[in-house]
């Protein structure tokens, strides 16, 4: 009764969210599930329900800023039930019911991994604010005779969180795109398609294999409030990695982009990357690379071409210390602005320990922030991001994390300059196979040069969740 009460409160552009997301859900699972069915009635499948799990999430959270401004804060405690399902090729856990996540070399010939969610939120103070939500990842590809592999991943949120989270494959955990901050509560829709297509070709090894591929990225961001644009990125790049010997390696990629924004001029772009890696054993590797960036804007637009040689090293001290370490010198030379040039950097060190998973990275240099709420453009920043993942019981996993973050926005006309830092601690409990409980607390700050851009933040949460 207290959901449908609460449903009842939405709004009807709400309501007619939650079925536009239904419509576009339902011909996305029937055409996944005829998809998938045929590969899930092998007789090495036990059962066909053992590839579907439905779950939902119940959660109450307090926030003591909501819209993430330096003055005049309003807090709320925020409840949000999140209805879900998963299907997936992929095979689960007989112990703790998760799908597992294959190495590439492990990888079945085809498959499909589905997950999606629609957060429905209420807000106890603002009732104005509650809307309908989604979060929805999906991953499948088919490989012909061990070589050709077709694969798609579709990536969409709709959310009216003011910060909007990383989920891009490789992000880190806690890690936000750079400039998304909008100061307005407003929904925003964002779906990221990336259909590829990957050849393997001559030596076959357990570290490096030659192969040609394709990708392409098809970005769509919309935003419902009229302080911030609607933008589509169309980005294709195909990519060879070639290796004479067990020893040198080469990579060559070109990118095309193409940038369409609501007020903003058009961006036609392009980009060139040669590297070349010399591994001197299975455990270390070091490699050097030249990219070259061209950025043309339509009139009035500031066009720009960016220059980065870099050079770097992976190294796995051991089974469970490995690091990654990227390091070199960028020069931006727009036509009518000033130069912009530094260090750019990207470290990233990860030890694994039997209870213990500790993860440290440091990026840095530039980044362009298109198709996000605010689009600032080119963009110089630093950022570091530590966790610490622990399990001291089996059931029970404590962690804790800070980010700190520092961006100057160089194409803005106000010269904006952020310090952004975030800490935040969580533990979760599986109180049995099909239902857990967790807790998280944050505390997040904007130290700017622009007053209006200020703000403090707490949070806390606890969720439960309940899968089949």
């Amino acid at each position: 009764m207290e959901m449908i009460r609460k449903f009842s409160r939405l709004n009807r552009l709400d309501k007619l969210n939650l079925l536009n997301t239904l419509n576009w859900m339902l011909p996305v699972c029937i055409i996944l599930t005829t998809v998938a069915l045929p590969s899930l009635a092998y007789p090495e499948c036990d059962d066909l329900f053992s590839h579907v799990q439905p779950y939902i999430t119940l959660q109450e959270e307090y926030t003591s800023n909501v819209d993430l401004t330096p003055t005049n804060e309003r807090d709320d405690f925020i409840t949000t039930i999140s209805p879900g399902f998963r299907i997936s090729t992929l095979k689960r856990s007989s112990t703790t019911g998760d799908f597992r996540t294959p190495s590439i070399s492990e990888e079945e010939k085809y498959g499909v991994d589905l997950d999606v969610q629609v957060p429905i939120v209420f807000y106890a103070k603002n009732t104005y604010d509650d809307y309908i939500g989604l979060l929805g990842n999906l991953d499948t590809w088919y490989t012909f005779d061990r070589r050709l592999t077709f694969r798609v991943r579709d990536y969409a949120i709709r959310s009216e969180e003011p910060r909007e989270q990383d989920y891009a494959v490789g992000a880190l955990p806690g890690e936000y795109i750079l400039g998304s901050e909008q100061q307005e509560r407003a929904a925003y829709f964002r779906n990221v398609f990336q259909p590829s297509a990957e050849y393997r070709f001559g030596r076959e090894g357990e570290d490096q294999v030659s192969l040609i591929s394709l990708n392409y990225i098809n970005n769509i961001y919309r935003n419902e409030s009229d302080l911030y644009q609607d933008s589509t990125e169309n980005y294709i790049s195909p990519r060879l990695d070639y290796w004479f010997d067990i020893r040198n390696g080469i990579s060559l990629e070109y990118g095309y982009l193409l940038g369409d924004f609501e007020t903003d001029p058009d961006l036609t772009g392009q980009m060139i990357m040669g590297r070349y890696t010399y591994r001197f054993n299975p455990r270390t590797s070091v490699f050097a690379d030249f990219t070259y960036f061209i950025r043309d804007f339509d009139f009035p637009g500031d066009d720009y071409d960016i220059y980065q040689p870099t050079a770097g090293f992976e190294y796995e001290f051991s089974r469970t210390l490995n690091a990654r370490v990227q390091v070199g010198y960028f020069l931006a030379d727009p036509q009518r602005a000033s130069k912009e040039d530094g260090l750019v950097y990207d470290i990233l060190i990860r030890q694994l320990a039997e209870r213990t998973t500790y993860t440290l990275a440091f990026q840095g240099g530039y980044t362009e922030d298109f198709f996000t709420a605010e689009n600032l453009g080119f963009t110089l920043y630093h950022r570091g991001i530590g966790t610490v993942t622990h399990r001291p019981l089996e059931r029970m996993t404590v962690g804790l994390s800070g980010s700190l973050e520092h961006a100057d926005y160089v194409s803005d006309p106000g010269d904006q300059k952020d310090w952004i830092w975030r800490v935040w601690a969580d533990a979760s409990y599986e109180l049995s196979r099909w239902l857990t409980a967790s807790l998280v607390g944050s505390y997040s700050e904007d130290d700017s040069n622009i007053d209006a851009n200020d703000y403090t933040e707490y949070r806390g949460m606890f969720e439960i969740s309940a899968r089949y």
